[in-house]
């Protein structure tokens, strides 16, 4: 994720009773990643939300809060048996992956030590850290859903010191309330960052007093703060043959922009940017035609990407074209940019965050 907002339908560590109204203000708003708990309302309703944040075209989250075991499980369980997109939270992540792993949904626990409703994330620094590194390391853990700003020391110094130490993103939590807190998670290598309760109570400045206003302005916020964001993009570079001269012009032309990014390539495009700009962070799949161009349809599938670089040639046919369609169709289905012509491409590049954190 390009350090994005996720909007919680959440108040008090609970799903607000009008969700469904609000989440028709909120996709007016323009907001794409929307969230809610396992709590507050009856499962039938969830269901209903979850539904229609994928019929808007928008990506799903499910944050837990339950404490005990049983419940976390149980919990984990309505995630996937709800087809949403993401689960969020939890401190039992060995248990989790043992349902979640066969299935899509993509897994983010609570690193460190949480107690109390609200939540409450105790611990210091140092443990804090250990422990977002030992999650991190589990094969089915996606991410991280750090509790950020409900931790009662160096928020800003916690955030960093976590993201630099594991490479999943990072998404913080807790009372995320104003634009200078929004702006220091995007500095401090996060991914993105929740706001539930703020957003209803409106408490961003916005042009009225509508919640699809307030979305708006938090959206403002974001784009605002991803600017300075430090998290390494993941960005997908492929080029047809007879494309090749133009992506390595390309390339070569933005050498800064992608440093420090992380490239994910097709065999033959990959090995043609190891040898022209060796410093860059480049990771190679299969060739197109042995398969590449699926293995990025997957990780647009699964949201691995940040944004699609594709330069095809329109003039020629070719064996791949059925590929490139395959790659349209998810990228504008997972909402994920895609880039086909040089000014489109200059544009995307325009868009990374520099220096990026390693």
């Amino acid at each position: 994720m390009a350090f994005d907002f996720i909007l919680m339908l959440t108040a008090e560590d609970r799903t607000v009773p009008d969700a469904r109204a609000r989440l028709d203000e909120a996709l007016e708003g323009g907001v794409r990643h929307i969230g809610f708990k396992d709590v507050g309302l009856p499962v039938s309703d969830l269901q209903g939300l979850a539904d229609a944040i994928r019929a808007a075209g928008g990506r799903s989250y499910l944050e837990v809060v339950s404490l005990d075991e049983d419940s976390e499980l149980a919990s984990a369980r309505a995630a996937v048996g709800l087809d949403v997109d993401c689960l969020l939270g939890g401190t039992r992540a060995a248990a989790v992956t043992e349902i979640t792993r066969h299935h899509p949904i993509r897994y983010y626990p609570f690193p460190g030590h949480i107690t109390g409703h609200p939540s409450v994330l105790d611990g210091t620094e140092a443990e804090i850290t250990a422990s977002a590194k030992q999650l991190a390391e589990l094969e089915h853990v996606h991410g991280l859903d750090l509790l950020a700003y409900r931790f009662r020391g160096d928020v800003p110094a916690l955030t960093r010191a976590v993201c630099a130490a594991v490479g999943k993103p990072v998404i913080v939590a807790g009372s995320i309330d104003r634009e200078d807190r929004v702006t220091a998670v995007a500095r401090a290598g996060a991914s993105g960052f929740t706001v539930g309760t703020a957003a209803l109570a409106g408490v961003f400045p916005a042009r009225s007093s509508g919640f699809a206003d307030q979305v708006r302005a938090i959206l403002e916020i974001t784009a605002r703060a991803r600017a300075l964001a430090t998290a390494p993009r993941r960005l997908a570079i492929v080029a047809h043959d007879t494309r090749k001269a133009l992506l390595r012009a390309w390339v070569l032309r933005h050498v800064s922009a992608l440093a420090g990014h992380r490239l994910i390539c097709t065999g033959g495009t990959g090995k043609m940017i190891n040898e022209i700009a060796p410093d860059l962070s480049v990771q190679r799949l299969q060739r197109g035609g042995r398969g590449g161009d699926q293995q990025l349809g997957a990780l647009i599938a699964t949201g691995d990407l940040d944004g699609v670089v594709f330069f095809a040639d329109p003039t020629m046919p070719h064996g791949g074209d059925v590929d490139l369609q395959a790659l349209t169709r998810l990228a504008i289905l997972h909402d994920t940019p895609l880039a086909l012509s040089v000014a489109a491409a200059d544009m995307l590049a325009a868009s990374l965050p520099g220096p990026a954190a390693e």
